[in-house]
């Protein structure tokens, strides 16, 4: 069965914002410098996006809940390196 317009619209909305956060997430691994990030916006950030993917689990939503796992990991790693080196 084909996609509805909306699951179409939100998957590419999701891929875009989740795809955002790979660059930043690649230059603090590769440099080990995070101390320009926000530690506090990271946080909030990711406690924010637990909360998506909860509300996507709840809902059944597969476009939140992908989208956001995939995030939870990359801003999650961001926070980590943000503690770790910043």
């Amino acid at each position: 069965m084909a996609m509805a317009l909306v699951d179409v619209v939100g998957a590419i909305a999701a891929t875009l914002t989740t795809l955002a956060f790979v660059p930043q997430a690649l230059k603090t691994w590769r440099s080990r410098h995070a101390r320009d990030l926000s530690l506090g916006m990271f946080l909030l950030f990711t406690l924010g996006v637990i909360g998506w993917l909860i509300y996507g689990l709840l809902l059944g939503s597969w476009p939140i809940i992908i989208a956001n796992a995939i995030t939870v990991v990359l801003a999650g790693g961001i926070l980590f390196f943000k503690i770790r080196y910043g």
